[in-house]
């Protein structure tokens, strides 16, 4: 079973789904188990689609590239 750190590494790819089935089954046993890793999904999933609904008001808010280079080298992605 994952770990919460280990959820937490994947929560963004898992919200995006991206994950392989084999991820994705680990993911939801562990938020089935997990009520505090439950409320950090659901809080980064509100997050997500407040930003997404930012984005297409009239001021748009565009990523910086070098914060998402900064996530992705933290996570161990290219």
């Amino acid at each position: 079973m994952l770990s919460c750190r280990e959820l937490s590494e994947t929560a963004t790819d898992y919200l995006e789904g991206t994950l392989t089935l084999r991820q994705r089954v680990g993911v939801k046993m562990h938020l089935l188990m997990c009520k505090h890793c439950r409320a950090y999904v659901d809080q980064l999933a509100k997050t997500v689609a407040l930003l997404r609904s930012a984005q297409t008001g009239q001021d748009s808010i565009e990523p910086d590239p070098r914060v998402i280079e900064v996530f992705r080298n933290a996570a161990g992605k290219p």
